[in-house]
């Protein structure tokens, strides 16, 4: 990646302001050198939105777009060179822009929002699901086979289709797409998400919880027993509906723990964690809801196996994710905040002794809607569709 400096210029269609902006140079899946501009705020969309969707190699179908996850993908696809979005639906929303909706996407050139029951996929590639669960598995499974897709619902994350009904209260309509479905933590997953027709994408919490503890886990460094976990997350993560207990006399000034003992990431969690283990493992869950938007931390207390140090944990998490884009370890001492990784696709972590001999203190930080759903998403679909995965996600944080 190189820099350079610009005067009120037109490149490619789309004006580019005074200053600095990054010039990126990356191959798409047909091995052609294109050249894309990275930054949100340096193209004029008046010059691009005329033809740039009509350019765009993927035509993408967002499902539930009227959502806070579906309005992240608007945004992160907003600076993608190659996908770009031919449908939208919303069934509350039908008949209206997006723009309507979310004012701050109105410079955005979109289609207007249409039901499920009347959306057209002939003009669909790819597309990524934000709808409820409970009602995805049988929209899903009736959308033809030719998309690739990217389900940001609980519904596909199970394998156990048993374990599902008892922690949705529901039976499992699509059986044989569970058994389809890859689950879609990147770094983690990310050979089997190549070769995926439809990925489940991972719930915030497990995403914050298992990238720090799967390789520590798979390298015996920590013991299976006596992992407590402590999350908190941002309002944005319970979703754009109306519900009391989100009102902002309800939440400001305060913190509330929320589905003590039975949450519905227990399961996903102890099953991410259980591979790695090649054994059974339980948890201590317990979320918290904070008095902020976005954000999401998990400070996590485990047991180290015998003989094992800090140093080996931190050496470990340094060799795990030493060559990754998104997922940062941080210099030993540094404290993880969720300000620093604010609208973006990082994961920060960092690993602190515990006053207890034996046990150490991990804490993992992401943006809920952005790592913890629609970032990944993206990422995933990056690699379902043989792009470099980065491609669209490279937003730097907002700090402050």
């Amino acid at each position: 990646m190189s820099t350079a400096t610009f005067n009120s210029i037109c490149f490619n269609q789309g004006y580019l302001r005074k200053g600095e902006v990054k010039i990126s140079k990356v191959k798409n899946r047909n091995q052609r050198v294109k050249f894309y501009v990275g930054g949100a705020s340096v193209l004029s969309t008046k010059c691009m939105q005329s033809s740039e969707k009509n350019k765009k190699e993927v035509r993408i179908g967002l499902l539930g777009a009227s959502g806070y996850t579906g309005a992240e993908i608007v945004r992160l696809l907003g600076n993608h060179p190659y996908f770009g979005i031919t449908l939208m639906t919303a069934d509350r929303k039908a008949g209206q822009s997006m723009g309507s909706v979310f004012p701050h996407l109105i410079t955005q050139d979109l289609p207007t929002m249409v039901s499920v029951k009347d959306a057209d996929f002939s003009s669909v590639d790819a597309v990524f699901c934000c709808l409820p669960h409970g009602t995805t598995q049988d929209i899903i499974k009736g959308l033809p086979r030719h998309l690739k897709i990217v389900d940001l619902s609980a519904d596909f994350r199970l394998r156990d289709i048993a374990e599902y009904e008892e922690w949705y209260g529901q039976p499992h309509s699509a059986s044989d797409l569970q058994k389809e479905a890859v689950y879609g933590l990147t770094e983690i997953s990310r050979e089997d998400v190549k070769n995926a027709r439809l990925v489940a994408n991972p719930g915030c919490y497990p995403t914050s919880i298992q990238l720090p503890l799967v390789p520590l886990i798979k390298a015996k460094l920590i013991e299976h027993r006596n992992i407590i976990i402590d999350s908190k997350s941002g309002v944005s993560g319970a979703g754009r509906g109306a519900k009391e207990a989100n009102l902002y006399s309800e939440i400001a000034e305060g913190i509330y723990s929320y589905g003590v003992t039975k949450h519905r990431h227990v399961p996903e969690i102890e099953q991410g964690l259980s591979d790695a283990a090649q054994s059974k493992i339980n948890v201590s869950f317990t979320p918290h809801l904070m008095p902020m938007i976005r954000g999401m931390q998990s400070t996590i207390y485990v047991e180290m196996s015998q003989g094992v140090t800090m140093e080996d944990l931190y050496q470990q998490l340094r060799k795990s994710y030493k060559d990754e884009e998104f997922v940062k370890l941080l210099d030993k001492g540094v404290v993880p905040r969720t300000h620093n990784v604010r609208g973006s696709n990082y994961c920060f972590m960092n690993v602190f002794p515990d006053r207890i001999p034996g046990r150490a203190i991990i804490i993992s930080v992401i943006d809920n809607l952005v790592k913890g759903a629609s970032g990944q998403a993206l990422q995933n679909l990056n690699i379902m569709l043989g792009y470099p995965e980065n491609t669209g996600l490279l937003y730097q944080p907002l700090f402050p």
